[in-house]
């Protein structure tokens, strides 16, 4: 599995921007890092993004994904 980590511009904030719906071509299944550390109880999916500082990407989880990772 690959290994991401989100960008941060010159001021520690995270890089954004908005993008067109239509130019996203699959969505991405993100686990989340999380080293030796225990994961928290309460945390719920919606905040799985600010919590882990990087994510495994499963480029197996869609049968189809092989057709555009390589």
């Amino acid at each position: 599995m690959w290994m991401v980590e989100p960008d941060f511009d010159r001021t520690g904030n995270r890089a954004m921007s908005i993008i067109h719906i239509d130019s996203i071509l699959r969505g991405a299944h993100l686990m989340g890092v999380s080293g030796t550390q225990f994961i928290p109880h309460h945390l719920t999916f919606s905040d799985t993004l600010d919590a882990f500082r990087s994510f495994y990407v499963n480029k197996y989880i869609d049968h189809h994904s092989h057709e555009i990772a390589f």
